[in-house]
């Protein structure tokens, strides 16, 4: 059920509107910020490090839409931002020939963003000797898989 009334003689509101999501000028400044912070230049700043954890059970459904990469460390702000910059790391669908489903970015499907798949343990913090980025780890960039076989 709407919650769209309508008063008067105007035209109906059907509650859509025109635009696009991730088109619009307020979207691309934002994803222009969110990778400018993501990006390991940004430096000059207080940060803790961080390890990013498997919680799951190996055989858990949730890995089937997001791969695990084992443990990771990183230098970030907050223990969000440490998902952030583990997810920034990941390849995403925008830099190769491929199309989401549903979405205008892979980054959000990241398994590091999935509470339930990682924890997050902060393990330092105030340093002013580190870049924001992965520090311990590796990250593959295998988790968009093609459709169709080579």
């Amino acid at each position: 059920m709407s919650n769209v009334s309508r008063t008067g003689n105007e035209e109906i509101n059907n509650a859509t509107s025109p635009t696009t999501f991730g088109r619009s000028v307020e979207s691309q400044a934002q994803m222009q910020d969110a990778a400018a912070e993501a990006s390991p230049e940004t430096g000059g700043e207080i940060l803790n490090i961080y390890r990013l954890e498997p919680i799951a059970a190996p055989d858990d459904p949730r890995w089937d839409n997001a791969p695990g990469h084992g443990v990771v460390v990183v230098a970030a702000r907050t223990p969000g931002d440490a998902r952030i910059v583990a997810a920034a790391r990941e390849l995403d669908f925008m830099e190769v020939d491929a199309a989401p489903a549903e979405d205008v970015t892979t980054v959000n499907a990241s398994a590091f963003r999935d509470d339930k798949l990682y924890t997050v343990i902060e393990i330092d913090r105030d340093r002013y000797d580190i870049k924001r980025g992965i520090l311990d780890g590796t990250v593959s960039v295998d988790t968009i898989r093609p459709v169709e076989p080579d």
